[in-house]
This record gives structure tokens, C-alpha cells and sequence, in this order.
């Protein structure tokens, strides 16, 4: 790797490996190695370092747990590797899991294998080197691999025990509020309120499929010339939970504004060839045979995402601030916290007063 590809960067001095003992385990768990092993670093991937490994024609990926201090029950990538290898042969196009490495002599933290698997990833919704037509596509392909996954039969594919099954909300709730609170850096009025109010809200009813908890535009891969997905990626959110919050985590973008990740808040979707958040939500319900959604029950889902979402860059901002974050963009992550816990609960008081 004389030149790093576009996606990558030397690796960062805190995430260094030791390329030599990588190397040998590498050759003793996946295959022999072409030649000397190369080491770079992707750009994204905050949460858990990933790596682009060359070794003469060989290309793999590996993740690991970031060194330092963790929060309880993050960073899991052996349950990565377990649903990566449990979906392959599924309507849910995955990367082929190599090999799990728990030992930390080897690198200094778990980490697991992967093929590496070459196409594009967007990292923009909006989609904008796209002529409207592409984009519609890109959108819809989207979706069908959503709702394939939420479609799999965890238990038949080995994952019944791969999470508790039933009040998956609330337990989530508790968990993000735990974790929020225990990564705090400053108050935010907004995360109060909602760690409040969301459990007591909690919609009637229940079911179970597999979800991915991070599943966006620029966590797959595209074929290099077809609106395809050869790969979904980064599955350490995954578990077995609500579909519909799962889905509605996904549509999250339709809500939040340009200027704070990337949203479609407020554009002209029509004229740029984007679906609608209505539309999409149908084409979802179609794929899943869902007659549909219940319009208040979507509404909670958004609000339990948007508070989701503030208490998981609120755990960025506190490793970035420890040193322990694998981005430079973390800090900056970080503080997309309270916009998204106030753009939440301005959400709920129009829920209060419709």
C-alpha cells in the first residue's frame, strides 16, 4: 500500500498494531500471507477502529475494541462476527467473517476478520454527484435490505439467544439513559426531559426481529456500477429488538436538518428524486406486509431514536475528550448531542399539544 486508498489513513499512533504479531496469527487463523503485511486506517468508524490490512493480492478488513476505558456492554465485536457469519447465505448481503480473535495478547484487543469487499459507499443522502433517477433507485435498494433483515428467522439462522426478546424499548431506553448519564460532559435540559418521558410513553404491543441499531446510508456498500448492496456494515448495535425502531432510527434523516448529519429536514426530495419519509415508510410496509404504522407509534420511535442517537455521540464526545475516540471528527460528533435531544423534544411537545 504504497498509496492509501481514498478511504483510509496511516493509523492513528493510539490505535498502532503490531503488524509482525498480526501477521503470524493472521497466517496461523485465515490464510498463509502473500507477502509482508501493510496496515491502514479508515476514515469513520469511531466507535470501533477498523482497518484495511494488504499482503501482497490479499486485502481484509479487521475491527477491534478500542484500547482504554470502555463503557459497559460497547464495543462488542464478537457479536459482530456472530451475526456477520449467522446472515451469510440470507437475503442480507454481508462481508464473509474470517476468523475472531479474543485474545488480547495478539493486538491489545478483541478483533475479528473480514473479507474486504470493493464498491462505494455514500456517505450523503441527499446523493448529490446522482441525477434523480439513481438516487430513487439507491433509496429503494435501501430499503429492500432493511426490510429482508428484519424478514430473517433469527432462530433458524442460529441467533434465538442472540438477544432478549420483548420489551426491547424499555430496555433500551434504560440502557442509552445509563449510558448517557454515565458519559455527561455538560447538562443537557432536553436529555432530562426525555429520560423522563420516554419510558412512560412507551407504545403498545411488541415483536421481535434481528436489528442492526446503526443502519444508514454510508454503512453499506454499493456494487461499483449497480444500485446493489453487496454489504451491510458495522453490526456492534445489533440484537434482537423492535423492527419499527429499528426502521425508524434508519428514517431518521427525513427529520433532521442539512447542516446536523447529513439530513433531508426541509429539502425539495421531489425535485432531487428522494423518496418521502411517507413513501419510504410504505414501500417498508409493503416489503414486510405490514397494513401500516400507527401514526403515533411512529412519532415515539423517532423521538426514542433522535434521544438514542444524542446519548451514542454523547459516549463519543467523552472518549474523544479521554483520548480513547478513533476519529478526528469526534469531538465534533460529540456535540451534535444537544441539537438532537432538543430537535427530540421539541418533537414530543408538538406531540402533546396534536
Amino acid at each position: 500500500m504504497t498509496q492509501l486508498p481514498a478511504d483510509t489513513r496511516p493509523v492513528a499512533p493510539q490505535h498502532a498494531i503490531d503488524a509482525e504479531r498480526l501477521g503470524a496469527w493472521l497466517a496461523a487463523n485465515v490464510a498463509p500471507l502473500d507477502g509482508p503485511l501493510e496496515i491502514a486506517q479508515f476514515k469513520g468508524g469511531q466507535s470501533n477502529p477498523t482497518y484495511l490490512l494488504a499482503a501482497g493480492s490479499q486485502r481484509y478488513v479487521l475491527r477491534r475494541k478500542p484500547p482504554g476505558k470502555l463503557l459497559p456492554s460497547a464495543h462488542a465485536v464478537d457479536r459482530e462476527y456472530r451475526v456477520i457469519r449467522a446472515l451469510a447465505g440470507t437475503d442480507v448481503p454481508v462481508a464473509k467473517a474470517y476468523a475472531l480473535c479474543e485474545d488480547d495478547a495478539v493486538i491489545g484487543t478483541a478483533f475479528y476478520v473480514m473479507e474486504y469487499v470493493a464498491g462505494r459507499v455514500f456517505w450523503d443522502p441527499r446523493l448529490p454527484d446522482l441525477d434523480p433517477a439513481a438516487r430513487a433507485v439507491i433509496h429503494d435498494e435501501i430499503n429492500r435490505v432493511i426490510a429482508a433483515l428484519h424478514s430473517v428467522d433469527f432462530a433458524a439462522v442460529g441467533l434465538g439467544d442472540f438477544g432478549r426478546t420483548g420489551e426491547y424499548i424499555a430496555r433500551q431506553v434504560a440502557r442509552w439513559s445509563k449510558q448517557y448519564q454515565a458519559s455527561e460532559t455538560e447538562k443537557i435540559e432536553a436529555m432530562d426531559n426525555l429520560i423522563a418521558w420516554l419510558p412512560e410513553n412507551i407504545p403498545a404491543g411488541d415483536e421481535s426481529s434481528i436489528v442492526h441499531g446503526d443502519y444508514r446510508i454510508d454503512n453499506v456498500i454499493f456494487h461499483p456500477a449497480e444500485p446493489r448492496i453487496l454489504a451491510v456494515l458495522d453490526w456492534e448495535l445489533s440484537t434482537l429488538g423492535h423492527p419499527l425502531a429499528d426502521f425508524a432510527y434508519h428514517c431518521m434523516v427525513w427529520r433532521i436538518p442539512p447542516g446536523l448529519f447529513r439530513g433531508l429536514g426541509g429539502l425539495d426530495l421531489a425535485a432531487l428524486g428522494i423518496p418521502t419519509e411517507r413513501d419510504y415508510v410504505a414501500a417498508y410496509c409493503r416489503r414486510t406486509g405490514r397494513a401500516g404504522i400507527e401514526p403515533r407509534d411512529w412519532e415515539y420511535y423517532m423521538i426514542y431514536n433522535m434521544f438514542r442517537i444524542a446519548a451514542i455521540v454523547q459516549g463519543v464526545m467523552a472518549r474523544a475528550l479521554q483520548g480513547n475516540a478513533s476519529s478526528a471528527q469526534a469531538l465534533e460528533t460529540g456535540r451534535a448531542a444537544r441539537p438532537l435531544a432538543e430537535l427530540a423534544w421539541a418533537q414530543v411537545e408538538r406531540l402533546k399539544h396534536s
